[in-house]
């Protein structure tokens, strides 16, 4: 990303877009497993209107605080606290938090990024296949595509 240690914010945000556009194209079907945007100085239709996608937001617990001050509806196809979809590869629920009670073959999840260390609950998570973790520090910083959110889900829990 950069030379430094720690890029700045505005850098990790543009970093972060790019990496999304790379990825995803105008029609694409993409889920935002929530905290979409988080401590920024910027409005946030600055992020919304240059990512690419049709975007369905899972909402999560950072949300609420920009999620008043936009019209979702020109932005978001859907703006749900969780669902269930069919992956292709099985279905699937959808919530921005782990949990225990989901609907199909996978419960795809956000919230705990890649803080493996630091959770008690690791080793269910961990020991659970069926859990997949869709935070981008997990899925190398962009959008990925079912079958590769299983493999860095896999490499992942193996590396930790």
């Amino acid at each position: 990303l950069c030379d430094r240690p720690f890029p700045t914010v505005d850098e990790m945000d543009e970093y972060l877009i790019k990496s999304w556009n790379s990825v995803v194209h105008r029609h694409d079907q993409v889920y935002i497993l929530g905290d979409l945007i988080f401590r920024s100085a910027k409005p946030p239709e600055y992020y919304l209107e240059r990512l690419r996608g049709e975007k369905h937001l899972i909402i999560g617990n950072h949300d609420k605080s920009w999620m008043d001050d936009v019209d979702l509806s020109k932005y978001f196809k859907s703006v749900q606290w969780m669902t269930v979809v069919n992956t292709g590869n099985g279905k699937a629920t959808l919530c921005h938090f782990p949990t225990m009670d989901y609907v199909g073959k996978y419960m795809i999840h956000g919230h705990v990024h890649a803080k493996a260390d630091l959770l008690e609950y690791w080793g269910y998570l961990k020991g659970t296949e069926a859990l997949l973790n869709a935070g981008v520090d997990v899925n190398g910083y962009k959008p990925v595509l079912i079958d590769e959110l299983i493999e860095n889900n896999r490499r992942f829990k193996q590396e930790h």
